[in-house]
């Protein structure tokens, strides 16, 4: 039976033979993706790449609740803020705090 040192030995060696192998597997995909793009004239573009494009933001949504009193408002998304949730807690219901 192979000692704990010549198993570490033998993964390490498995790890890099891996490595070795996936990175001309890879090379051979790119290289025969390549070639059926220029084959069909097929650009980056026609593929919908966003490379280098600004990522969008999500858009801002409205406020749903309103505390009355001072003026703060929550979308209703997220964590409930401490004033809704204390008014909750007292009895109040959440819609009562609808705009």
């Amino acid at each position: 039976m192979a000692t704990y040192k010549e198993l570490q030995s033998q993964i390490e060696a498995l790890k890099q033979q891996a490595e070795t192998q996936r990175k001309a597997e890879i090379a051979a995909v790119v290289s025969d993706i390549r070639a059926k793009m220029d084959e069909y004239g097929i650009t980056l573009a026609d593929l919908g790449s966003r490379r280098g494009g600004a990522s969008s933001k999500g858009s801002t949504v409205a406020p749903k609740y309103r505390n009355a009193q001072t003026g703060e408002t929550w979308t209703g998304r997220g964590k409930m803020p401490r004033w809704l949730q204390s008014a909750v807690d007292s009895g109040k219901s959440k819609e009562s705090f609808l705009i």
